[in-house]
């Protein structure tokens, strides 16, 4: 019915005028069902989550070791770009990739509620410190060793841990393959989570 202030040209719109918008409602309120017209809830944690509790333990306890991080390191915010400095200290970017374990730490935790996004996003801002961790420690210890006295040591048999120390040139340490370990385990765990969503971002606990 249509008022006499709209004159007698205006036309009543035909239901058929808002068959796309009930599609697209339709479609959207799909992807919020399963098959069986069920609400998608939350989804039981792949176990190669869950295996991140311990891996980000033993990493965050890597990096405080390599760049001797105390437990509380100050944020420079004077202005935009006073991190400029502070992202090039390697035991500022150890301490932020830290505080990155800790929040994979959480959220590998049982019951605790996380999404197929955030696990990826923490993955992945992780990625250029973890890459880069290994190198930046075996610089970091080359120039803060004592070579004269470590020789001396050497020679007077004083040197702790030599069983573990690599043998030939291009041996590499066990600590750095130890670390690079624990490194592709979050790159294992992020790809299940994936694939558990199924191209979706899904809920987990």
């Amino acid at each position: 019915m249509s008022h006499p202030s709209m004159g007698d040209d205006f036309e009543e719109p035909e239901d058929d005028d808002f068959g796309d918008d009930d599609e697209d409602y339709d479609e959207f309120d799909d992807d919020l069902f399963d098959d069986d017209g069920e609400p998608l809830g939350p989804v039981p944690k792949p176990a190669e989550l869950l295996a991140l509790d311990s891996v980000a333990e033993e990493m965050f306890g890597i990096l405080r070791r390599w760049f001797d991080v105390p437990e509380s390191v100050p944020l420079n915010l004077a202005a935009v770009d006073s991190a400029v400095t502070e992202l090039g200290d390697p035991q500022m970017v150890a301490a932020l990739a830290m505080r990155k374990l800790q929040a994979l730490h959480l959220l590998a935790t049982p019951g605790v509620r996380t999404t197929t996004d955030v696990v990826v996003a923490i993955v992945n801002d992780l990625e250029r410190a973890l890459v880069q961790a290994p190198n930046m420690w075996l610089k970091r210890r080359a120039v803060s060793t004592d070579w004269d006295l470590a020789l001396q040591e050497l020679e007077a048999g004083e040197t702790e841990g030599l069983e573990e120390a690599p043998v030939e040139a291009d041996e590499i340490d066990p600590e750095f393959v130890r670390f690079r370990v624990l490194h592709e385990a979050l790159h294992v765990a992020m790809f299940a989570v994936i694939e558990v969503s199924d191209g979706e971002i899904r809920e987990f606990e």
